[in-house]
């Protein structure tokens, strides 16, 4: 005979949560990010520290951030407080991104070949190299096609970990199937057993890539005819942004070229630009003066 009882399956059992943070432990580390990147910890952004410090406190058995932040200041390891920004950095990046861009470089760098000498290409916030890989496919082709020159690139980060993974140049079968055409993936890529797939060394040797702080350290030198700086600016308060832009603007060639995020804009942030008359995104370094580097 029947209890009456109804059997009731087990709740399914959720993964635990990662530690919430103390608000002294955001505060330092939003001061610690900022200083080394010029970047803000802002609210939206928050909710994330948690989630993306979560391997690196599990691999020093850290199991609050205030743990991690006591960690940072005691000094005995000087990489934990870059290992950090490093995890705090936004990489998000992919190639090809926004492919109406690459329009615009392939335009704006047209233009600069007319004049008989080699364009210049800087990368900012490159991240893990999709973005100058991109851009080096695209006239690298280009130059197959009609034998015009490969501009020079120079692509940097703030992160070294971003970085040595750009320089090897080795991407997973997620990352390669975010915006690359399967034709250049065929050209210009070799494919491995472990689903990594390995950049040619003939494409890679086109891009020299740097360590490099856009709030606090020198430009590379030469003078670009095109900057991208896209979404790097994004979490910067207003300070840091104004720096950024003199360093790019100082590392320019008169009327040089640059190319901002969607959301981003140099209206009422900076009076060293200009909307380029062509529009499409372009901005234009506004003659006169050497600018001056940031002290």
């Amino acid at each position: 005979m029947a209890s009456g009882l109804r059997s009731v399956p087990p709740k399914a059992i959720a993964p635990p949560a990662p530690p919430m943070a103390s608000i002294q432990a955001l505060n330092v580390l939003a001061a610690l990010l900022e200083a080394r990147t010029g970047q803000q910890i802002v609210r939206h952004r928050s909710t994330r520290v948690d989630t993306v410090l979560l391997p690196l406190m599990r691999e020093r058995r850290l199991e609050t951030l205030d743990q991690l932040v006591i960690a940072i200041l005691d000094g005995s390891d000087p990489s934990l407080a870059g290992r950090v920004v490093d995890a705090l950095v936004n990489c998000e990046t992919s190639f090809f991104r926004d492919p109406h861009v690459f329009d615009t470089i392939v335009e704006t760098i047209a233009t600069v070949e007319k004049t008989g000498r080699r364009a210049r290409i800087w990368s900012v916030g490159c991240s893990t190299g999709q973005e100058p890989l991109s851009i080096a496919m695209a006239f690298a082709e280009r130059h197959e096609r009609i034998g015009t020159p490969i501009p020079e690139i120079v692509a940097t980060d703030v992160s070294e970990a971003a970085l040595a993974r750009a320089r090897a140049g080795s991407y997973t079968q997620f990352e390669v199937q975010r915006g690359l055409p399967i034709r250049h993936l065929v050209r210009w890529f070799e494919g491995r057993a472990d689903n990594e797939w390995i950049v040619r060394p003939e494409l890679l040797r086109h891009i020299a890539f740097r360590q490099m702080n856009l709030v606090s350290d020198p430009p590379p030198g030469g003078g670009f005819d095109l900057v991208l700086c896209r979404n790097v600016m994004l979490y910067f308060a207003a300070e840091p942004k104004q720096r950024a832009f003199q360093t790019l603007a100082s590392a320019m060639r008169p009327s040089g070229g640059l190319i901002l995020g969607a959301g981003e804009t140099v209206i009422g942030q900076t009076d060293l630009f200009r909307l380029n008359p062509g529009g499409r995104g372009l901005y234009e370094k506004i003659d006169g003066d050497t600018v001056p580097r940031p002290a």
